[in-house]
């Protein structure tokens, strides 16, 4: 196995890298496949099929006036057929008995003579038909039979002229034209190829001069409707994503950094008040505040890693988990709060996930409604259906409709919660719509008054 494996890296390492080389290569390789066969099925059968023709009619000749010299009807004049160009009648002194106009007289035609009676014999030798013409190739037949006057020989004589002249044609063609014929094959592939391959080029020297700083350029797309076209219109569709992931990518890490930022200096601030005037510090209400700005910062922390990695899709452990019981737990964890939340008696409503993540989309739904409301919050888990619905509602003053979709953007946060609450990071909804839609789920903004409705759906996990 290894010694095929070993082969296998070897013939791919001898395989031309560019895609026009191996194009061309594996064109011109099939065609002389082709050729190869075709010339060695013709040579093999050409030949013998043109012989045999020549073959067929001087022995049908033949064998006509030797029946004729049986019986003793021989014509002075014998009539050659197509193809038979010479028959002639020998007695055994070799006195010709018949034949057909000008047999030439030649000695090793005429002791050309077959040794045993009504057997064919054959053979080729060079025959003029004329004095002053050349010699050409024939094919001679003779056979002996019995006739009235004795044993006589019949002898046919026809040109091999046209069927070497087809030979030396079909010769040329198999050891010269079939060459020629791959190379322009071979020229012709790469010409095309090359042709086709072209907008691919210039779609990668475009792509080469896109820089990470200037997303905005595109390819050009050829106004062939192939597959190169489809490939352009795709690499711009993929850029206008990178674009998009680029800015949003810089505008999060501009939002964060500022909101970073005040917490940090509200901290700094605290702190270098205490450290210029120590005795005039109250520590204790110091120290609370600078608690208060590092929970701050450790959540805004928490919901951007969380973030991040919802964003790369990594995997987290993940078992069943019942949101009714995740409810309970979190009213549970906030009674005495500022608001009572009041949770509608439910069964149990099993969902696949993430432990962590379900229980910090409720958190943050329950953060944003207990900021927001103005007396009372009603939190509803039921199964409906395959899916599992759960439902955060206050009686604040709600969301206008044109921005129940700009509270999912991250860092945004509409001018009613700033002036309400300074403490918020504008992340809380979006990474629980983020968590809802990792877990095959949506998180929508109900209509509702007065007050808001926030529902989350969740796919049912069968029992």
């Amino acid at each position: 196995m290894e010694t095929g494996l070993t082969g296998w890296r070897l013939s791919r390492s001898l395989l031309p890298r560019s895609i026009r080389a191996r194009l061309t290569t594996a064109a011109t390789l099939v065609a002389a496949a082709v050729f190869a066969g075709a010339s060695a099925l013709t040579l093999s059968t050409v030949p013998d099929n043109l012989n045999g023709i020549v073959h067929t009619r001087a022995e049908l000749a033949i064998r006509r006036v030797a029946s004729q010299a049986r019986t003793g009807t021989l014509p002075a004049e014998l009539r050659t057929p197509a193809r038979v160009q010479l028959l002639r009648v020998l007695s055994q002194t070799g006195e010709v008995l018949a034949s057909s106009t000008d047999f030439p007289q030649n000695p090793r035609v005429t002791a050309f003579r077959p040794v045993r009676q009504e057997v064919i014999e054959t053979t080729e030798l060079d025959l003029a038909l004329h004095p002053e013409e050349p010699r050409s190739h024939h094919l001679l037949m003779a056979i002996t039979v019995r006739s009235p006057r004795g044993p006589v020989t019949v002898q046919a004589a026809s040109s091999l002229a046209d069927i070497d002249r087809a030979l030396m044609w079909i010769h040329l063609i198999v050891y010269l034209g079939t060459p020629l014929v791959l190379v322009l094959i071979a020229i012709l592939t790469w010409a095309v190829v090359s042709h086709a391959l072209r907008p691919v080029g210039r779609v990668r020297a475009e792509l080469a001069e896109i820089t990470g700083q200037d997303l905005s350029r595109r390819v050009s797309v050829p106004p062939t409707g192939d597959e190169i076209a489809d490939l352009a219109e795709t690499t711009n569709d993929t850029l206008d994503r990178l674009e998009r992931s680029a800015e949003t990518q810089r505008r999060f890490v501009a939002d964060a950094s500022h909101e970073l930022r005040s917490p940090i200096s509200a901290l700094r601030a605290q702190l270098e008040v205490a450290h210029d005037y120590p005795d005039e510090t109250d520590w204790p209400a110091t120290g609370a505040r600078a608690l208060a700005a590092a929970d701050r910062l450790t959540g805004i922390i928490d919901e951007l890693l969380m973030l991040a990695k919802l964003d790369a899709g990594a995997l987290t452990p993940r078992r069943v988990v019942d949101l009714c019981r995740v409810a309970e737990e979190q009213i549970r964890r906030r009674e005495g709060g500022r608001v009572p939340i009041f949770l509608d008696a439910c069964a149990p409503a099993p969902v696949l996930g993430s432990p962590v993540q379900l229980d910090r989309l409720l958190t943050n739904l329950l953060d944003n409604a207990t900021r927001h409301t103005a007396s009372r919050i009603d939190v509803e888990v039921a199964v409906r259906g395959d899916r599992v619905v759960v439902t955060v509602t206050d009686d604040g003053d709600g969301i206008a409709p044109e921005d129940r979709e700009r509270v999912f953007e991250r860092f945004t946060r509409l001018e009613d919660a700033r002036a309400k609450d300074k403490g918020g990071s504008g992340l809380g909804l979006p990474l629980s719509r983020e968590i809802a839609t990792a877990h095959g789920g949506t998180l929508t903004v109900a209509e509702h008054t007065p007050g808001a409705r926030f529902v989350a759906v969740l796919p049912l996990h069968p029992a």
